[in-house]
């Protein structure tokens, strides 16, 4: 009888792993060490060219709301856009840390990427996040013309808790009248609080996100936020995903919250919404924030990218 099938990272993800040291829970680190690490990590020196990149601030109801656009080499004119929300559990993360994922997408989808520096918590606590991506994604849509993007291919994405937040984005827009969206792409997204999922429960001190990093972000981030069933915050929490944009979901195999992102897609399909749903397996949470760093991570941006070109090239002209 052979061995049960047990996960492993590939062998370049366990090495770069490895090379952040033994785990040391976030909450020993401290909030502030946090913070500066992600902002000091140099960015690596192979980041995709891009034609353009430009500074913008879109006003918003906290005040102005900081977008970084990267126009990638040899787009369309007008360009479809990506609206993309980053990670950081809601605390942490920047337009300057999460270049090259921006960079990554841009060159990949041969898409704009707005990327939203959205206000962080906990000195601003949900929805204030949702509210930052909520105006930046009706201003696309609204400029879309002397922006040079095209209104009828307009993308929200995030990763990890970014693309929480891109879910979220994708459900106002269908129920409060807001901008049509294209398609929404949630790399292993933070859809879900369960905690008692299998993949949370299994996986107690996964790399990169150890279970109680996962408590002390949602610790850090509930910090005054609004009521823990709003959909803005919580977007799994919603009955009904009829009616909502296609879908590309990523997960990793080693994640402890794929069951969130594979669950919320799976709820998506039978929602009747068209759902491409890939887990990659022998990687770990936030594996594309570097997506030049594994050989997973480079596969799995490429096939996102192809996707979306795909879906930019047939659009269909009913509702799906």
């Amino acid at each position: 009888m052979s061995n049960p099938y047990r996960p492993v990272l590939d062998p370049d993800a366990a090495a770069r792993v490895a090379a952040f040291g033994p785990p040391t829970p976030m909450r020993e680190r401290g909030f502030q060490a946090l913070r500066d690490a992600i902002e000091s990590a140099p960015p690596p020196a192979d980041m995709p060219a891009m034609a353009d990149i430009s500074e913008a601030t879109v006003p918003g109801t906290g005040g102005p709301v900081p977008v970084r656009i990267y126009r990638p080499e040899n787009s369309a004119d007008p360009s479809p856009a990506i609206v993309h929300l980053h990670g950081g559990g809601l605390v942490m993360g920047s337009n300057h840390s999460f270049e090259p994922l921006a960079r990554a997408l841009a060159a990949a989808s041969q898409a704009a990427v707005v990327a939203v520096d959205y206000r962080l918590a906990p000195e601003n606590p949900p929805p204030a996040q949702f509210e930052d991506a909520w105006t930046v994604t009706e201003w696309v849509a609204d400029n879309a013309e002397s922006l040079g993007f095209d209104r009828s291919r307009i993308v929200v994405s995030g990763d990890s808790a970014g693309g929480g937040v891109a879910a979220a984005v994708a459900l106002s827009a269908r129920d409060e009248g807001g901008p049509e969206l294209f398609a929404q792409v949630l790399m292993y997204p933070g859809v879900d609080r369960d905690m008692a999922a299998a993949s949370v429960l299994n996986n107690p001190a996964a790399p990169m996100l150890l279970h109680d990093d996962i408590v002390y972000l949602h610790e850090l981030a509930d910090t005054g936020a609004s009521a823990a069933h709003d959909t803005r915050r919580v977007p799994a929490y919603a009955t009904d995903l009829t009616g909502l944009p296609q879908a590309i979901v990523v997960t990793a195999e080693l994640d402890p919250i794929h069951d969130w992102g594979e669950r919320y897609a799976a709820r998506l399909r039978d929602a009747g919404v068209q759902t491409t749903l890939t887990r990659y397996p022998g990687i770990y949470h936030g594996f594309l924030m570097r997506s030049q760093a594994t050989a997973r991570g480079r596969l799995a941006m490429a096939e996102i990218g192809a996707l979306l070109r795909a879906k930019f090239a047939n659009p269909m002209d009913f509702d799906v």
